[in-house]
């Protein structure tokens, strides 16, 4: 199992810990669990780019079943898994890829190089003092989900 090679972090201590000390890198927490299809899709894709982006990127899992974590998962509105969401020195970052939310990336990656390609223009951006990005990816690559909304 790929989660064996990134940490995996289940407190609210140990992801508030890796935002903070995570410095002139950017850090990529994927909200999940490790039994779902798409979030070990996306495991394996993350555990294959690790190496390639370890100089400007760090890569966590974070369990979005532990009790601890659910201050996270209310705050970034995660619905959706796996959620990736990413920070660069503290900050939180975001990616205008087309859809409504640019907070996070909803799904899994279709390739390890549209990852790659997505953590590098945050870093791209982030080294620039933006704090929102342009998504790299052609449109036919980012996933694409209907937003519902109940009572309203």
């Amino acid at each position: 199992m790929s989660s064996a090679l990134l940490p995996t972090l289940r407190r609210k201590r140990e992801v508030d810990t890796a935002i903070r000390d995570t410095l002139d890198k950017v850090l990529v927490l994927r909200f999940g669990r490790a039994t779902d299809a798409a979030c070990l899709h996306l495991d394996d894709i993350l555990a294959k780019s690790s190496w390639d982006i370890s100089k400007f990127a760090t890569v966590a899992f974070v369990d979005m079943d532990s009790e601890e974590i659910q201050v996270y998962v209310d705050y970034f509105d995660i619905t959706l898994v796996p959620a990736t969401i990413f920070f660069f020195n503290a900050h939180h970052m975001k990616m205008d890829s087309g859809t409504p939310d640019h907070t996070k990336w909803i799904g899994s990656f279709n390739r390890k190089q549209d990852f790659i390609d997505v953590v590098e223009a945050i870093f791209r951006g982030a080294m620039k003092g933006k704090l929102i990005v342009s998504c790299p990816l052609p449109p036919e690559s980012i996933p694409r989900f209907q937003l519902l909304f109940k009572d309203v």
